[in-house]
């Protein structure tokens, strides 16, 4: 939007004129002049608010982001995945575990689920849990381990082992098991076949593919139905991101279990996503082309080169959010919230990477 209607600027008028009656607010409509202080919004600027400013109401989550609801009193629901493999979740954290003839192989163990999964797995067997897997070294998928594995033979890749050697976490014992490339754990009649495509979300975050269940489990790097995480889910490697999500399309599954997110996923949420990244990294792109440096700079931070870069890529990140928009705002969940991070991301890698 370039100007503020009529309609709005007289409720906001209203409502300071309120506040200066009641003594909230000290000042009213004066510019700060002083260095550092927050000028006036760029020209076009997005309806939504850039990050840094407080939200009066988010937009609504789409239907099609939503999943089954959560029993409050149980605080967990259980969905069965067939053939002995079932997920766990808050819907807001996801874990997964396998039956087989003499126990229990757990996939993940988020510390908000660490309550949870034993009464879950109560629910289905009295077995023990016999293998932990890692999805990768992040705390809030595995922060429980200690508690939730017991002596369970531990299961991860070489670079997640290394990370847990760094971050020298009783809660995240290190795994006994770790391979390089691929890694077959066959349990009695149960097989789970662990991957690694290199780095992308993080180093050693695997692929876990239940083959009898055509069920896959890759963690943080799509949400179905939703936005991802902030900075495409804090992606250390933004191409090696976009090459896994081309990846995980390409895959033969029919269930996604995501980590994350009210629901697990279809091959329709990973064509989705891979459709919005692409959407963002052309709308980057193209305002990366044409946005000129400095435009409404003040003259005295031209030899600011700090300021000059900052005030492009705002720019840039404005333009972006502004393309995309249109299309994307209604279909993902949390757009709004983490749309201008979206952009920041995909600004940043596309001149840097």
């Amino acid at each position: 939007m370039t100007t503020l209607s009529i309609a709005t600027r007289f409720r906001r008028g209203f409502m300071v004129a309120v506040l200066l009656l009641s003594g909230t607010v000290a000042q009213a409509d004066e510019h700060c002049t002083a260095p550092g202080c927050a000028g006036e919004p760029y020209p076009h600027m997005p309806d939504i608010a850039p990050i840094g400013s407080r939200i009066g109401k988010y937009m609504d989550i789409p239907e099609s982001a939503k999943g089954p609801a959560v029993d409050p009193a149980k605080g967990y629901r259980i969905q069965d995945l067939g053939k002995g493999l079932y997920m766990v979740t808050d819907n807001i954290y996801q874990a997964m575990f396998m039956v087989h003839e003499q126990g229990v192989i757990l996939v993940d163990a988020p510390p908000s689920l660490a309550a949870h999964i034993p009464k879950a797995i109560a629910e289905v067997t009295r077995k023990p849990v016999t293998h932990l897997v890692y999805s990768h070294a992040h705390i809030d998928h595995i922060g429980a381990a200690q508690a939730l594995a017991g002596k369970a033979t531990i299961v991860a890749h070489e670079e997640t082992l290394r990370l847990l050697q760094q971050a020298a976490d009783p809660k995240r014992p290190l795994p006994n098991i770790t391979f390089k490339d691929r890694y077959t754990l066959k349990v009695g009649g149960q097989r789970l076949e662990l991957s690694y495509h290199g780095n992308a979300h993080e180093p050693g975050n695997i692929f876990i593919h239940a083959p009898e269940q055509r069920t896959l489990m890759v963690v943080d790097v799509v949400f179905p139905g939703w936005m991802p995480w902030r900075r495409l889910a804090l992606a250390q490697d933004v191409p090696g991101y976009f090459a896994q999500v081309k990846l995980i399309e390409s895959l033969d599954f029919d269930v996604l279990v995501s980590g994350h997110v009210a629901r697990t996923g279809t091959k329709a949420d990973v064509t989705l996503q891979r459709e919005f990244i692409e959407d963002l990294k052309a709308a980057a792109g193209q305002a990366l082309g044409s946005t000129a440096l400095g435009v409404g700079l003040n003259p005295a931070d031209g030899s600011n080169p700090w300021a000059v870069f900052d005030n492009y890529i705002d720019r840039v990140a404005l333009q972006c959010v502004n393309t995309l928009t249109p299309k994307w705002g209604k279909r993902l969940a949390a757009f709004d919230v983490y749309i201008w991070d979206q952009c920041y991301t995909m600004e940043q890698s596309l001149r840097l990477d």
